[in-house]
């Protein structure tokens, strides 16, 4: 089976900035050239909200956690330590 042979060509388009501050190769002014991201502020509402599916989030891993030790507990009363 013969390979297709494929012609990279480069957009020029930077897919992960590299250019990271601490870096040997770290210039500042190549950063200027950068658009920076969005600085969106949620309101207190949205933040609330937030906060709250965090808190399901980690109450349904505590919960799992909590129901496998108990489980063990049970488990290790009336069967292995019979």
């Amino acid at each position: 089976m013969k390979k297709k042979k494929t012609t990279y060509v480069d957009d020029g388009r930077t897919i992960a900035n590299m250019n990271v501050e601490g870096m040997p190769w770290y210039h500042p002014e190549k950063d200027e050239k950068v658009p920076k991201t969005s600085s969106y502020e949620p309101d207190a509402k949205e933040t609330l909200a937030i906060m709250g599916g965090i808190l399901k989030a980690a109450m349904l891993v505590a919960g799992i956690f909590v129901l496998a030790f108990t489980g063990f507990i049970l488990f290790s009363y009336f069967v292995w330590l019979k």
